[in-house]
């Protein structure tokens, strides 16, 4: 499976396949129908406290990693959104996309390693293909 990482204003790419937005709160200045987006997933996004608590504080990253796996596990609408961006990414290449202006401390890279795992956890095998 291959998933990509990029920000949302970035040009799509020949080789993106379906981008999926996973931020909670649309991005400034694009249009509902830009094609830089592709599918919302909104519920998919770190909740709000979690968000905040976080703050892209590199010495959090770790905790923040483990925080929102236990929410995307629990059951509700992160969990069921999860389950819509599996099956997405099963369908061919996923370009995950953010606003967020740092993608290495993201919480795009859980989501990849999530996808990339069989089980849904992350592991060695969540390494690879990282771009």
């Amino acid at each position: 499976m291959t998933v990509h990482l990029a920000r949302v204003y970035t040009e799509p790419g020949p080789d993106d396949g379906r981008r999926v937005l996973a931020d909670r709160l649309w991005p400034r200045g694009v249009r509902k129908d830009d094609p830089r987006v592709g599918v919302w997933l909104r519920d998919v996004a770190p909740s709000t406290e979690l968000r905040r608590w976080y703050a892209h504080d590199p010495d959090r990253t770790a905790e923040f990693g483990e925080r929102y796996r236990a929410e995307l596990e629990t059951p509700g609408p992160a969990a069921d959104a999860l389950a819509e961006l599996r099956d997405l990414a099963r369908e061919g290449t996923v370009t995950l996309v953010t606003s967020t202006r740092e993608l290495d401390g993201s919480h795009l890279v859980v989501l990849a390693g999530l996808l990339r795992e069989p089980s849904g956890e992350e592991g060695p095998a969540a390494e690879e293909g990282l771009s």
